[in-house]
């Protein structure tokens, strides 16, 4: 056995585990030109037909049991998936090649296969370009059957693996489950990418960003991942196993303990209160926030009703999720982020240009203010919802005023078009504003005229406060939550919330962080939402300071010059609190 060695990259889901690697879409097709007799040609197109069949009928068996396990959302991921195996353009031309060629059709279709997925990565057109990845994945399911090869899958994993891939797709995440997944490492990603943010909302260690994590882990080895301190060792040490299974009771006991606070109210020693609500994408995460006890939903995002999918979502779609959701989080609140396809999100079927800079570009309230047809449906269906329980809605992404009045001049026409149809809704409902764009930050104090409740999206706010790409694994050690810059536009949205009398609370993974809870309690934060998961231990933190504490924690930490330096300053005041230490 290889020593031990170790590879660092970016904490994306605390925990420890211990396992064997399963390497995810690390296959590849090598097909020979093999040619055929004239009487063997009608023999490889039944097989080839066959292949087609048995695809087909694997992709409706997947597709059935995650509309089963998890939802109408997460199984329209594989309705494009369909349409290819069915695209008759695709399988005319293999046929007709190997009745002209007489060459074997693994050959033919492999080669066919390649020339559509070169074509589409070439064509503009977002929509027709990510179409690629379903030829890709359905082209591999065919030549598996061709080839009589079997490859397993994260739906039908037998045994409990450490998931090894360059990255996770939306639909490997939506196929993935504790049981048998103990925790994943990929090459690329950040902190605050998709896949971070779905392995916490899951509850299993993960390591991002490693660069090189699949070609330096064998599938022989035996994996731990830290996934607080971004680390992955490769064939531990006796010593280094003992320890870190040691660390893993350790961690398994501490959440327990944490789970005991679960009813008690999040305040401070002197009763200060605050709120601490739950992220959400789906509505079968609601288990989760309840039995991490949640005060409902701070985000609930809604991209996935439009992702992997071939057509867009209606009203009733729309209106089923939140109204499941809404109803078993009473008596508690939920507020739903309106749109936000763009940036690093995955696109489907909405006609959003291919961008040199996604982040900086047509996205989210943009898109929606030039859609309003699409944008008017989702406000239908949150105002309809508004009436079987406590809703809010937001806006992502506004950069500044006159694009908060014309969101608003929309909502106020959706809901005088309910009216007319006499439909029900909540006539107060509240309209908030997203602050992530540094022009928000900056001017808030007009913003605060227009809504009735701020909410820091602070993934974006850092990266664009500290001009970082929070999806580039190379400069990610300069994503930094607690760099001063960072944490001044946080106050002065704060303080400027609170002067015009608004309710102001934080959505972003910031909010998340235990050790950053401290100044965010101080600064005078009134909510947090986070992945359920990180709930406890946030409430731990404000349970056991006094609010006169927090101030001076606060007040400290912004007198500091750089991220660092507040980090292990906080790391100080932690360890004070609560081990005591001076």
């Amino acid at each position: 056995m290889n020593p031990e060695e170790t590879l660092k990259g970016i904490p994306a889901s605390a925990g420890v585990t211990i396992g064997r690697p399963f390497f995810l879409d690390s296959e590849g097709f090598s097909v020979q030109r093999q040619e055929i007799a004239e009487e063997e040609v009608a023999g490889e197109i039944a097989r080839f037909e066959d292949a087609l069949i048995q695809t087909r009928a694997e992709i409706l068996r997947i597709q059935k049991k995650i509309l089963e396990e998890m939802g109408k959302e997460q199984g329209e991921i594989f309705s494009a998936h369909l349409l290819v195996i069915e695209d008759r353009t695709l399988i005319e031309e293999v046929i007709t090649r190997v009745k002209a060629e007489k060459v074997v059709v693994d050959y033919i279709f492999l080669d066919v296969l390649k020339r559509y997925i070169h074509a589409f990565s070439k064509i503009e057109d977002e929509y027709i370009r990510e179409r690629t990845s379903d030829i890709e994945d359905v082209g591999k399911r065919v030549l598996r059957t061709l080839l009589g090869k079997q490859r397993q899958t994260l739906q039908d994993l037998k045994e409990p693996v450490i998931v090894v891939a360059y990255d996770l797709s939306p639909s490997d995440t939506a196929l993935m489950h504790r049981e048998n997944v103990k925790g994943f490492v990929t090459d690329i990603g950040g902190r605050t990418s998709h896949t971070a943010i779905m392995a916490k909302s899951l509850e299993i260690p993960a390591v991002v960003g490693l660069e090189e994590v699949t070609q330096r882990v064998s599938k022989d080895d035996l994996l731990i991942i830290d996934g607080a301190q971004g680390l992955v060792i490769i064939n531990p040490t006796e010593e280094t196993i003992r320890r870190y299974t040691e660390e893993q009771k350790r961690l398994e006991e501490f959440g327990r303990s944490l789970l005991k606070l679960k009813d008690l109210p999040a305040e401070t020693l002197d009763g200060h209160r605050v709120t601490l609500a739950a992220n959400i994408e789906f509505p079968h995460e609601i288990p989760s926030v309840i039995a991490h006890g949640a005060e409902g939903i701070g985000l609930y995002r809604t991209e996935y009703f439009y992702m992997n999918r071939v057509d867009l979502p209606t009203e009733e779609e729309h209106f089923e999720s939140y109204h499941k959701v809404v109803q078993e989080v009473q008596p508690h609140s939920v507020i739903v982020r309106t749109l936000d396809l763009g940036g690093d999100k995955f696109l489907s079927q909405l006609d959003i240009p291919n961008e040199m800079n996604p982040f900086l570009g047509w996205r989210a309230i943009r898109f929606c203010l030039a859609r309003p047809d699409i944008f008017k449906v989702q406000l239908r269906a949150i105002l309809r919802a508004s009436a079987k329980g406590k809703m809010k809605v937001m806006y992502p992404m506004i950069s500044g005023v006159e694009e908060l009045r014309q969101a608003n001049a929309l909502f106020r026409e959706v809901k005088e078009e309910l009216r007319r149809e006499k439909i029900p809704f909540d006539e107060k409902i509240e309209v908030g504003a997203m602050i992530e764009i540094p022009s928000a930050a900056l001017t808030c104090d007009l913003l605060a005229k227009e809504v009735h409740f701020f909410s820091i999206g602070t993934n974006d706010l850092i990266q664009y406060a500290l001009a970082v790409d929070r999806s580039n694994e190379k400069i990610a050690y300069l994503y930094e939550p607690a760099h001063p810059a960072v944490l001044r536009l946080v106050k002065h949205i704060i303080d400027t919330a609170h002067k015009h009398h608004l309710w102001v609370g934080m959505c972003g993974e910031m909010a998340g962080d235990p050790r950053l809870a401290l100044i965010l309690l101080g600064l005078g934060l009134d909510g947090f939402s986070t992945s359920a998961v990180n709930l406890p231990e946030i409430k731990r933190v404000i349970r056991s300071v006094k609010m006169g504490e927090a101030k001076k924690i606060a007040e400290e930490a912004l007198s500091l010059s750089t991220g660092r330096e507040v980090e292990a300053y906080l790391e100080k005041m932690t360890k004070k609190i609560f081990m005591g230490e001076p």
